[in-house]
């Protein structure tokens, strides 16, 4: 059997679309229909269900997939460790939301680097494109705010981030007493707002899970990175929410103060996710397992 064949097949597999597997693979997506048709008719069934967006594997799919995917996965490995030369050294590819990446999980994988591992990262901050990009194979390891589904893709779980509202001291005076007992409108309506996006990500998921209630107001200031809007925070700009792994030090420092401390604060959940087999690899493993350990203390 062609083997050229077997990778568009797991591609479109993963990808779960003609067009979007014909991207990642440089073909054509008449190409990658042909391709497919040819296998399916070698194998004498059907692999995938034409839907009106993208496709759905059939069970003879699914599992052949299942059977073939780790082992391609394994050659490209091997030509990947033929490109590293006799150095001994291994690349992982690592790709994860950019302030947790920076701030977490590259700092607590460089000690391998010494050991022979070579480290090469990508910020992704939309969690479905990470998973995408780690079915396609563009990165070996990625970290994600939710779990993934399907038997493509496995994943442990990381840790669990604590967000805190927070604001330069100046704002909490400004609130005056009593007013931080309120329903959260009330903070909204008399402080601006720092966010990485207009629909106000963090801040929403905070008022929902601390007020029961949407936020009711535009960002005044938008970056599209938290250590970004922290420094807007410390600077004065309004109010944010941050992982407190970020703004730990500024609230030690006095740059920031909390403005609430609920019984339950809200929390995001971070997955380490790889594709079903490749945790056979030596150097992938080494480095899951090194996150993973890394993260008890997180």
């Amino acid at each position: 059997m062609d083997l050229a064949l077997l990778r568009t097949f797991v591609t479109v597999h993963r990808a779960g679309s003609f067009t979007r597997a014909a991207g990642l693979l440089g073909l054509s997506q008449p190409a990658v229909t042909s391709q497919i048709r040819t296998l399916e008719r070698q194998l004498g069934r059907p692999l995938f269900l034409r839907r009106a967006r993208g496709v759905t594997p059939t069970s003879a799919g699914d599992e052949l997939a299942h059977r073939a995917a780790p082992h391609l996965d394994a050659l490209v490995d091997l030509v990947e460790a033929g490109l590293d030369g006799d150095s001994g050294t291994r690349t992982l590819h690592l790709a994860g939301p950019p302030e947790f990446t920076s701030v977490r999980a590259l700092p607590a994988l460089t000690p391998l680097v010494s050991q022979g591992l070579a480290l090469r990262s990508t910020f992704v901050a939309n969690t479905e494109d990470a998973r995408e990009g780690l079915a396609a194979g563009h990165h070996d390891l990625a970290i994600t705010t939710a779990r993934p589904r399907g038997g493509l893709l496995t994943s442990t779980t990381l840790c669990d981030e604590e967000h805190v509202l927070v604001a330069a001291p100046r704002w909490a005076g400004h609130l005056g007493p009593g007013a931080l007992g309120h329903k959260g409108s009330v903070l909204l309506e008399q402080l601006p707002v720092v966010e990485v996006h207009e629909s106000l990500p963090l801040v929403s998921q905070y008022w929902v899970t601390v007020f029961d209630s949407r936020p009711a107001t535009a960002a005044a200031v938008v970056a599209p990175d938290l250590r970004t809007v922290l420094e807007c925070a410390v600077a004065g700009a309004g109010l944010a929410v941050l992982p407190r792994y970020l703004c730990e030090d500024a609230l030690e420092r006095g740059e920031v103060v909390a403005l609430l401390d609920p019984p339950v604060p809200p929390l995001r959940t971070y997955f380490l996710v790889a594709r079903t087999g490749t945790l056979g690899l030596p150097h992938i493993a080494r480095a899951h397992e090194w996150l993973v350990r890394a993260a008890v203390d997180w």
